[in-house]
């Protein structure tokens, strides 16, 4: 197999290059001269992730597609920490990004189960606040183009921009109470009965029919400042229609018993 490096990142002070190579190694060389000073050994899939620590130039860490995460010594050529993603019942999870913060003392990931790692010192506490599964309402719905082939959702007929600030559901589309809610922008300041969503049925690609967000439930759909709801303008007009044939149904019934015979229809 022919080598190809899949990425390459400097350290801090500049002084040494690291580069990922498809056969699993990462090569620790100096900037100045070329000379090659370490491979580093560790990582059994190919690595997309290189990030440099942001003020202590001996730290590197490396992430990939086998699960592990590693933060290297690259001055001497040594890991000095490695965790490995795994997820209970379904194997290990690609590592597809990683972050250090501006201090150095932490650092964060994603993978490919739409997890969010977050290594460092300290206690989890604050994080104990937020529930597991976080998605917006939003995320996989189906979009459209218009006639001038710019991007639409699908139900809204609406630029996504232009959305009201979606909802947080969990993995399954049920959404999270309202204290939650407030933590998305744009809806901090809401009353309680606009964190409120609207549910409604919606058939997923397999075919199975399944209970989700659908938009946002008001309380008066009059009130100024508040957006239409579709499904509730639907609503209003099967209402009329039927409101419509009860009258003439009614109409062209008897008014009620005539002389004991025949009987009286219901509206």
């Amino acid at each position: 197999m022919k080598p190809k490096v899949t990425m390459i990142a400097w350290n801090q002070n500049d002084n040494y290059v690291v580069t990922a190579v498809n056969n699993h190694l990462l090569k620790v060389w100096n900037s100045s001269t070329g000379q090659l000073l370490h491979d580093l050994v560790g990582h059994a899939d190919e690595v997309f992730v290189l990030e440099t620590h942001p003020f202590d130039c001996r730290i590197m860490l490396s992430a990939g597609h086998d699960g592990n995460i590693f933060i290297w010594d690259i001055t001497k050529g040594t890991k000095t920490k490695h965790y490995f993603n795994m997820i209970e019942g379904q194997g290990h999870g690609a590592v597809f990004d990683c972050k250090f913060s501006p201090d150095g003392q932490h650092f964060a990931c994603t993978d490919s189960h739409g997890h969010l790692l977050i290594f460092g010192f300290g206690c989890s506490r604050p994080y104990e606040k937020i529930p597991d599964q976080m998605f917006f309402h939003t995320d996989y719905r189906p979009l459209i183009r218009d006639s001038n082939n710019y991007v639409l959702d699908e139900q809204t007929q609406q630029a996504p921009h232009l959305m009201p600030p979606p909802f947080l559901v969990d993995v399954d589309g049920n959404p999270h109470p309202t204290k939650y809610q407030r933590l998305v922008p744009g809806r901090e300041n809401c009353a309680d009965e606009h964190l409120i969503p609207q549910l409604g049925y919606v058939a997923t690609s397999d075919g199975e029919v399944v209970e989700q967000v659908i938009g946002q439930q008001t309380v008066d759909q009059d009130e100024p400042g508040l957006e239409p709801s579709i499904l509730d303008g639907m609503i209003r007009q099967l209402q009329l229609e039927q409101d419509q044939r009860t009258g003439a149904d009614q109409e062209s019934a008897p008014s009620g018993l005539q002389n004991g015979e025949g009987t009286p229809r219901r509206g």
